[in-house]
């Protein structure tokens, strides 16, 4: 029998139905579940029967939330977490040892670039950037030691675009393992695995939930890679609960519905964006005067819902631009049904000096847009106002 395609496997992986014959997935709400003897119980513990036990290892929900993610992305397995950061740093912790080395992207998530500067260090585990411009210097940032590979793409705030097939030529030539955050793309715009990564990591927060009411992460990818990341996990505890599993299996249901009219949305906005007269750049991937146009056209379906553009006046160019702002939310989040606005150098990286910004293309007038359901109208109208 031949796969289902995408929005059908969103639709009707489920777990086993249970005695009552239920239509959606009941919730799983229980911390343990029970052994129907005592050579039940012996054998579950110590040859590790694939069954469940208790909801810090495996819950029907968050099962069938994994299950799903692998589905949509190409995955022999995967693991849930509490948050997408969890995610990120367990896989990190799960993969890695004392004395590795990491090359990563130089644009990455704030809280990944602290992960990276101040507290795998502690564990003797280094990394070395790249400009995102600049993948023919990855082969000399590889040492004996690295271990992993790692980037986002489209990544954050800038919405700049790596060729993830140039990634994973380079991360087989080398023979280490290529993790790729898909946070901005889903699963349904773009499947880093079809170019060489080993593990993809989501922020299920985002996009994946799409209405800005849980947390939530994942990494899917080889069997026996997430096998160690499940390993450090079930012992260190930050899995996802089995009522936000089962809000985000829900969530995916829609995910390709909602994603196309994000995009949709998103390509109307860029577009407006570009014949402003008070906006300098726009930066996004589907629009043609973008950098890697033809390399998002390569490897994503659609260009996604965040948009990165410059305003006039610097700093308190954008800072006066949010002060604006009537209709948008000014918020942290990104891939709610809500259209957010947000300024990150004076909010998510101020903390970097001026330097550090400009090299990860974090300029002092650059505004992220996370485009929401709302008429695209309503939306530009906002814009326009506040730019105005």
């Amino acid at each position: 029998m031949k796969d289902n395609h995408f929005e059908t496997e969103a639709i009707r992986t489920q777990t086993e139905r249970s005695q009552f014959l239920e239509h959606s997935t009941p919730l799983y709400l229980s911390s343990s579940f029970v052994f129907e003897d005592a050579e039940d119980m012996r054998a579950s513990f110590t040859e590790e029967k694939e069954r469940n036990i208790y909801s810090r290892f495996t819950n029907p929900n968050t099962s069938e939330f994994i299950d799903k993610v692998c589905k949509m992305e190409g995955a022999e397995s995967g693991y849930a977490f509490a948050t997408g950061m969890s995610a990120v740093f367990s896989t990190f912790a799960g993969l890695l040892s004392s004395g590795d080395h990491i090359v990563s992207a130089s644009s990455v998530f704030g809280s990944t670039h602290a992960l990276f500067t101040k507290f795998l260090p502690k564990w003797n585990i280094e990394t070395s950037y790249f400009n995102i411009n600049d993948v023919d210097a990855i082969e000399s940032l590889i040492q004996p030691n690295t271990k992993i590979l790692y980037a986002e793409s489209p990544t954050n705030p800038a919405v700049d675009i790596i060729d993830l097939e140039i990634l994973g030529k380079i991360a087989k030539k080398h023979n280490i393992l290529l993790v790729i955050d898909n946070c901005f793309a889903t699963p349904y715009l773009q499947n880093p695995i079809k170019f060489g990564a080993d593990i993809v990591i989501h922020s299920a927060t985002k996009l994946m939930d799409g209405q800005g009411r849980v947390l939530g992460g994942v990494a899917v990818g080889r069997a026996d890679l997430i096998r160690e990341i499940y390993l450090f996990s079930r012992n260190t505890g930050p899995a996802l609960s089995p009522f936000n599993a089962w809000v985000l299996s829900k969530s995916l249901e829609t995910l390709a519905v909602r994603v196309d009219k994000h995009c949709e949305n998103a390509l109307k906005v860029a577009a407006f964006l570009e014949g402003h007269e008070n906006v300098s750049l726009v930066k996004y991937p589907f629009l043609k005067s973008h950098p890697q146009y033809e390399i998002a056209k390569k490897q994503m379906k659609l260009g996604g819902n965040i948009i990165a553009f410059e305003v006039k006046g610097g700093v308190e160019g954008g800072r006066a631009f949010l002060n604006k702002i009537k209709l948008l939310s000014l918020s942290a989040n990104l891939g709610d049904t809500r259209t957010i606005v947000t300024h990150p150098a004076s909010t998510t990286h101020s903390k970097l000096s001026k330097e550090d910004r400009m090299e990860t293309g974090i300029t002092d007038g650059l505004v992220r847009i996370s485009v929401g359901l709302e008429h695209t109208d309503d939306i530009i109208s906002d814009l326009n106002q506040a730019l105005n």
